[in-house]
């Protein structure tokens, strides 16, 4: 799965959305220092400061098995310096809810940030859903930058939870929650 910006800017020309079903350890480790950039730059997805290196290939080795089991998708965006971003599909789901999948961390590396790649991932992730028979996608977040990102992108907001999780620095942050209804 390939998509180019539509639009693009000469900074995002190289630009690409692809699919990780099988991660190496050069994609291990790019994808991890895209985790650790975004926990250093205050970003709530899990993890507390500091977030080893280790910790996040880790993570990230759980994320390409799960991936490669066909639980979830993983897809990156790349540019001529590697992989800058990444979106996960969850598509395992209770026997309840078939139909759902979950989006869950969204991640660009702090020097690849407004050139449209949260956009160009979540498309990529819109589109890897419905590829899987999903009409119902769910996500939540704590930024509020996120939340303009996932607005502009047509997702409907439902709302916040106080004090839901934790910066990566321990201080308490809402959490609002988004939904998109995606055409067959």
């Amino acid at each position: 799965m390939e998509m180019k910006e539509t639009n693009p800017t000469p900074a995002a020309d190289a630009t690409r959305i692809r699919l990780l079903d099988a991660a190496d350890d050069a994609d291990i480790d790019a994808l991890a220092a895209v985790l650790v950039d975004c926990v250093e730059g205050g970003a709530s997805v899990s993890f507390m400061q500091p977030l080893a290196p280790e910790r996040a290939r880790a993570f990230w080795r759980g994320v390409a098995d799960g991936a490669a089991r066909g639980e979830r998708v993983l897809l990156v965006a790349e540019d001529g310096e590697g992989i800058v971003g990444t979106v996960q599909v969850m598509l395992s789901q209770p026997e309840n809810q078939p139909h759902r999948a979950e989006v869950a961390k969204m991640l660009v590396h702090r020097r690849a940030r407004r050139r449209g790649l949260g956009a160009l991932l979540m498309q990529a992730a819109e589109a890897a859903a419905r590829d899987h028979g999903k009409t119902l996608l769910v996500l939540d977040t704590s930024s509020a930058e996120a939340e303009r990102l996932y607005a502009r992108v047509g997702w409907t907001r439902v709302g916040s939870i106080p004090g839901f999780a934790l910066l990566p620095h321990g201080e308490p942050c809402a959490t609002t929650f988004f939904y998109r209804e995606l055409a067959g």
